[in-house]
Order: structure tokens, then sequence, then C-alpha cells
């Protein structure tokens, strides 16, 4: 790690369940843009997870090195709230403005805050080699702020929290071994995601798939009205049984979709069903992060 240039942050593998653990802290997972800051009295810049620097995007946070007396790498989230919850379809706004008068407008109207989890650099010193827990105990030496916030934690009781996430339709909790050192670029079981993902039933109106690939693009719907409306895409392993139920099918040239058509979707009658987990719907009713998890059979 070189202070003031992007290295790939540490990622998590995801699980389904909850579960409880002396060896584990359990924090909430807030629904995000990944980032790292470097920051301190000549410097400031904030990297994305792919690597591009973003500082510029959110001048807000600017506020942050007047706090910071030495140079530091920070990792986190950034995250914008609404009603007191994460509001991701409000933060993709502020995430694709480019025109300098609407980003620094923005940034008064619907501010974002750091979400910060983790201490990686300090001093001169990079802490990547410390444990969570000794990184954690020097990352509570900086104060919050209205653009810096640190992510609190619990420990041992998962379920507890992931029961509360549920309730209060938060987006997961993140399961993180305490004596872990920081792995940069890599996805280990050190870290965990477990996501409170919603579970429905959709009809499949059409598919697309390329032969050289081993995986066939959904086009998903669902009746409302008396009407078929798209919602959403998701891949499926051509392993599956849905498979060949779906070669089967009679090719439509018209769209069964109310409200969607593509050029590269060969439609079907939709009447095949299948069990989908995702995170949330967006404004236009579209699925957030959808999964493939099993066929459905339909009860009509």
């Amino acid at each position: 790690m070189v202070f003031g240039h992007f290295f790939s942050p540490m990622l998590l593998k995801e699980v389904e369940e909850p579960f409880d653990s002396p060896n584990f802290l359990f924090e909430l997972k807030f629904d995000g843009i990944r980032a790292t800051i470097h920051v301190g009295p000549n410097i400031f810049k904030i990297f994305g997870r792919g690597g591009q620097e973003i500082t510029n995007l959110y001048p807000e946070l600017k506020e942050i090195p007047k706090h910071i007396k030495r140079n530091t790498v920070f990792d986190g989230e950034i995250v914008l709230f609404s009603n007191g919850k994460p509001n991701f379809s409000k933060l993709q706004e502020r995430i694709h403005s480019k025109d300098k008068k609407k980003i620094l407008y923005l940034s008064k109207e619907i501010p974002v805050c750091f979400m910060v989890f983790d201490c990686l650099y300090e001093n001169g010193k990079t802490l990547i080699n410390k444990s969570l827990m000794e990184r954690k105990k020097i990352l509570q030496k900086y104060q919050d702020t209205d653009y810096f916030m640190k992510v609190g934690y619990i420990e041992n009781f998962g379920k507890k929290l992931f029961q509360n996430v549920k309730k209060m339709d938060l987006e997961g909790i993140i399961a993180k071994r305490k004596d872990s050192y920081y792995e940069i670029n890599t996805r280990t079981e050190n870290w965990l995601k477990i996501k409170n993902l919603k579970k429905e039933v959709f009809y499949i109106g059409g598919y697309f798939e390329k032969t050289e690939n081993a995986v066939v693009s959904l086009f998903l719907g669902e009746y409302k009205h008396k009407k078929f409306h798209f919602v959403g895409k998701v891949s499926m392993g051509k392993k599956q049984t849905m498979y060949a139920k779906i070669k089967k099918e009679n090719i439509k040239k018209i769209s069964p979709f109310c409200d969607y058509e593509d050029t590269k979707c060969w439609y079907i009658k939709p009447h095949l069903q299948c069990e989908i987990w995702y995170l949330e719907r967006t404004q236009e009713n579209h699925l957030r992060q959808p999964v493939f998890k099993k066929e459905s059979i339909n009860k009509k």
C-alpha cells in the first residue's frame, strides 16, 4: 500500500444465513458505494472500488480533512440517507452527475456521508498486518462529524442483528473475523456478507443466450391489472432444468410485456415461473441484484 495511490480493497464472500460466533463481530451492511479515502494535511483523495478517483463527485466530504491531522487511509461506504435510511436511488443521481454546478447543488441538497469501518494507514505506517480489533481501536480515535461517521458493531450475536435488519428493511449485515488481517484485493471467508433478500416468483417472458456462454439471460415479468409488466433480467446457468423447458417454447414475434421491448430478446408465452431473490425494487419497479434460485411450479 502506498499512501495517495489506489489499491484494491478487501472483498467479502456472501453466505445466505446469519450466524452467531464469538470469533466474529457484526456490522450493518450499508447500501452505498465502497470507497477508500486518503486524507492528510496536504492530500485528499477518494477512490472507488474499481480504481477511479471520485473526489470531485462529493465536495461535501472535503470537510473531512479539517479533523485529520496526519496522513491516514480509511475504508468505508459512501452513503446517502433519506428519512433515516440509506437511499441508493438518490445516491445514483450523485454517482452519475458530471456537471460541476449540479454536483455542488446536490452536495447541499442531498449530501452523502462516509460510513467508515476500517483504518488502514496512519502516520507513515501501514496497519493492514494488524488484527481487525486492533484497527478498530485505532479508528476509535477519530471523531464523528456530519460527513464522517464510524460504523458500530456488536460481538457474538449475528442472528439478533439480522432479525432487527429485517424488521427495519435494511440491506443486510457484515460478519468479520476479529483476528483477520486486511487482505488487499482478496475475497476471503474472513469477511462475509449476509443480504436481507426478498423472495418472489416471476414469469419468464423471454430469454437471450450466446451459444458460447454457459448462462442464459431471462426476461422477467409480473401481472398487474391484467397486464404483463417487465421487472428485469436475471442470469441462469444452462444446467438448470428450467433451461430445457425454455428451449422447447415457441418463439413469439411480439413482446408479451406491456412496457418493454428488446430486439435481442426471444419472446415466449409467459407461463413458466421461477423463484428470484433480490435486494429491492428501483423507482422503475425493476429488481436490484436479482439472483435465480429455482424453478417454480405454476399453481393456477
